[in-house]
Protein backbone atom coordinates (compact mmCIF):
# COMPACT_ATOMS: atom_id res chain seq x y z
CA UNK A 1 0.00 0.00 0.00
CA UNK A 2 2.72 2.36 0.82
CA UNK A 3 4.17 1.46 -2.52
CA UNK A 4 0.90 2.38 -4.29
CA UNK A 5 0.84 5.67 -2.47
CA UNK A 6 4.37 6.40 -3.60
CA UNK A 7 3.53 5.48 -7.22
CA UNK A 8 0.48 7.71 -7.12
CA UNK A 9 2.53 10.52 -5.64
CA UNK A 10 5.18 10.13 -8.37
CA UNK A 11 2.45 10.05 -11.04
CA UNK A 12 0.86 13.16 -9.55
CA UNK A 13 4.25 14.89 -9.48
CA UNK A 14 4.88 13.92 -13.11
CA UNK A 15 1.42 15.15 -14.14
CA UNK A 16 2.02 18.45 -12.31
CA UNK A 17 5.40 18.82 -14.02
CA UNK A 18 3.86 18.06 -17.43
CA UNK A 19 1.04 20.55 -16.76
CA UNK A 20 3.57 23.21 -15.76
CA UNK A 21 5.63 22.58 -18.90
CA UNK A 22 2.50 22.71 -21.07
CA UNK A 23 1.45 25.95 -19.41
CA UNK A 24 4.96 27.40 -19.93
CA UNK A 25 4.86 26.46 -23.64
CA UNK A 26 1.40 27.98 -23.99
CA UNK A 27 2.61 31.13 -22.23
CA UNK A 28 5.58 31.32 -24.61
CA UNK A 29 3.28 30.94 -27.62
CA UNK A 30 0.94 33.59 -26.26
CA UNK A 31 3.87 35.90 -25.55
CA UNK A 32 5.17 35.43 -29.11
CA UNK A 33 1.71 36.15 -30.54
CA UNK A 34 1.34 39.21 -28.30
CA UNK A 35 4.82 40.43 -29.28
CA UNK A 36 4.00 40.03 -32.99
CA UNK A 37 0.74 41.92 -32.51
CA UNK A 38 2.55 44.64 -30.57
CA UNK A 39 5.24 44.95 -33.25
CA UNK A 40 2.60 45.15 -35.98
CA UNK A 41 0.64 47.84 -34.10
CA UNK A 42 3.84 49.73 -33.30
CA UNK A 43 4.85 49.66 -36.98
CA UNK A 44 1.38 50.85 -38.06
CA UNK A 45 1.54 53.65 -35.47
CA UNK A 46 4.96 54.81 -36.66
CA UNK A 47 3.87 54.77 -40.31
CA UNK A 48 0.70 56.70 -39.50
CA UNK A 49 2.67 59.24 -37.48
CA UNK A 50 5.16 59.70 -40.35
CA UNK A 51 2.30 60.13 -42.84
CA UNK A 52 0.70 62.75 -40.60
CA UNK A 53 3.98 64.67 -40.25
CA UNK A 54 4.40 64.63 -44.05
CA UNK A 55 0.81 65.85 -44.43
CA UNK A 56 1.47 68.75 -42.03
CA UNK A 57 4.63 69.76 -43.91
CA UNK A 58 2.90 69.50 -47.29
CA UNK A 59 -0.06 71.56 -46.04
CA UNK A 60 2.29 74.22 -44.66
CA UNK A 61 4.12 74.47 -48.01
CA UNK A 62 0.83 74.71 -49.88
CA UNK A 63 -0.38 77.50 -47.58
CA UNK A 64 2.87 79.42 -47.98
CA UNK A 65 2.78 78.95 -51.74
CA UNK A 66 -0.82 80.15 -51.92
CA UNK A 67 -0.03 83.12 -49.68
CA UNK A 68 2.97 84.11 -51.83
CA UNK A 69 0.90 83.69 -54.98
CA UNK A 70 -1.89 85.96 -53.72
CA UNK A 71 0.61 88.47 -52.34
CA UNK A 72 2.47 88.43 -55.66
CA UNK A 73 -0.75 89.14 -57.57
CA UNK A 74 -1.60 92.06 -55.27
CA UNK A 75 1.89 93.54 -55.54
CA UNK A 76 1.89 93.06 -59.32
CA UNK A 77 -1.16 95.31 -59.46
CA UNK A 78 0.62 97.95 -57.37
CA UNK A 79 3.86 98.02 -59.36
CA UNK A 80 2.64 100.37 -62.12
CA UNK A 81 1.84 102.96 -59.43
CA UNK A 82 5.34 102.43 -58.05
CA UNK A 83 6.81 102.98 -61.53
CA UNK A 84 4.82 106.20 -61.89
CA UNK A 85 6.07 107.44 -58.52
CA UNK A 86 9.66 106.78 -59.63
CA UNK A 87 9.04 108.73 -62.84
CA UNK A 88 7.42 111.57 -60.86
CA UNK A 89 10.49 111.75 -58.59
CA UNK A 90 12.75 112.10 -61.66
CA UNK A 91 10.65 114.92 -63.13
CA UNK A 92 11.54 118.56 -62.53
CA UNK A 93 9.33 120.26 -59.98
CA UNK A 94 9.37 123.80 -58.61
CA UNK A 95 7.37 122.95 -55.50
CA UNK A 96 9.78 121.28 -53.08
CA UNK A 97 7.01 120.20 -50.65
CA UNK A 98 5.18 118.45 -53.49
CA UNK A 99 8.36 116.56 -54.44
CA UNK A 100 8.92 115.56 -50.80
CA UNK A 101 5.35 114.23 -50.65
CA UNK A 102 5.96 112.05 -53.69
CA UNK A 103 9.23 110.80 -52.20
CA UNK A 104 7.43 109.98 -48.94
CA UNK A 105 4.74 107.95 -50.71
CA UNK A 106 7.44 106.18 -52.74
CA UNK A 107 9.32 105.35 -49.53
CA UNK A 108 6.14 103.93 -48.01
CA UNK A 109 5.71 101.68 -51.05
CA UNK A 110 9.33 100.53 -50.76
CA UNK A 111 8.92 99.82 -47.03
CA UNK A 112 5.78 97.79 -47.79
CA UNK A 113 7.71 95.72 -50.32
CA UNK A 114 10.60 95.13 -47.91
CA UNK A 115 8.17 94.15 -45.14
CA UNK A 116 6.62 91.55 -47.45
CA UNK A 117 10.04 90.21 -48.54
CA UNK A 118 9.73 91.51 -52.09
CA UNK A 119 13.13 92.13 -53.66
CA UNK A 120 14.17 94.07 -56.73
CA UNK A 121 15.87 91.97 -59.38
CA UNK A 122 19.36 93.35 -60.04
CA UNK A 123 19.82 94.30 -63.69
CA UNK A 124 22.36 96.87 -64.94
CA UNK A 125 25.85 95.36 -65.00
CA UNK A 126 24.54 91.81 -64.46
CA UNK A 127 24.63 88.98 -66.97
CA UNK A 128 21.33 88.45 -68.80
CA UNK A 129 19.22 85.68 -67.22
CA UNK A 130 16.02 84.85 -69.12
CA UNK A 131 14.40 83.50 -65.95
CA UNK A 132 14.39 86.99 -64.37
CA UNK A 133 15.06 89.40 -67.26
CA UNK A 134 13.14 90.22 -70.41
CA UNK A 135 15.32 91.55 -73.24
CA UNK A 136 13.51 94.21 -75.27
CA UNK A 137 16.50 95.08 -77.44
CA UNK A 138 20.20 94.54 -77.87
CA UNK A 139 23.02 96.88 -78.77
CA UNK A 140 26.56 96.53 -80.08
CA UNK A 141 28.95 97.75 -77.39
CA UNK A 142 32.59 96.65 -77.42
CA UNK A 143 33.17 98.05 -73.91
CA UNK A 144 30.63 95.63 -72.41
CA UNK A 145 30.78 91.86 -72.13
CA UNK A 146 28.49 89.67 -74.20
CA UNK A 147 25.04 89.26 -72.59
CA UNK A 148 25.73 92.06 -70.09
CA UNK A 149 22.73 94.22 -69.24
CA UNK A 150 23.35 97.82 -70.28
CA UNK A 151 20.06 99.53 -69.48
CA UNK A 152 16.90 98.80 -67.51
CA UNK A 153 13.54 100.07 -68.82
CA UNK A 154 11.39 98.61 -66.07
CA UNK A 155 12.40 97.13 -62.69
CA UNK A 156 11.69 93.50 -61.95
CA UNK A 157 10.60 92.09 -58.60
CA UNK A 158 10.50 88.70 -56.93
CA UNK A 159 9.32 87.08 -53.70
CA UNK A 160 11.83 84.43 -52.69
CA UNK A 161 12.48 82.54 -55.91
CA UNK A 162 9.13 83.42 -57.54
CA UNK A 163 9.39 86.21 -60.10
CA UNK A 164 6.49 88.66 -59.84
CA UNK A 165 7.57 90.80 -62.78
CA UNK A 166 10.57 90.36 -65.09
CA UNK A 167 13.00 93.26 -65.58
CA UNK A 168 12.79 94.82 -69.06
CA UNK A 169 16.37 95.32 -70.17
CA UNK A 170 18.71 96.14 -73.04
CA UNK A 171 21.49 93.60 -73.55
CA UNK A 172 24.93 94.05 -75.09
CA UNK A 173 25.98 91.66 -77.87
Amino acid sequence: MAENKEKKQVQNDEEITENEETKKEENKKQNLIAKEQYDELDDRYKRLLAEFENYKKRSQKEREGLYNSVLGDIILGMLPAMDNLENAMKAECKDEKYKQGIELVYKQFKDFLVKNKVEEIPAVGETFDPSVHEAVSSIQDDTKESQEIVQEFRKGYKIGTRVIRHSMVVVAN
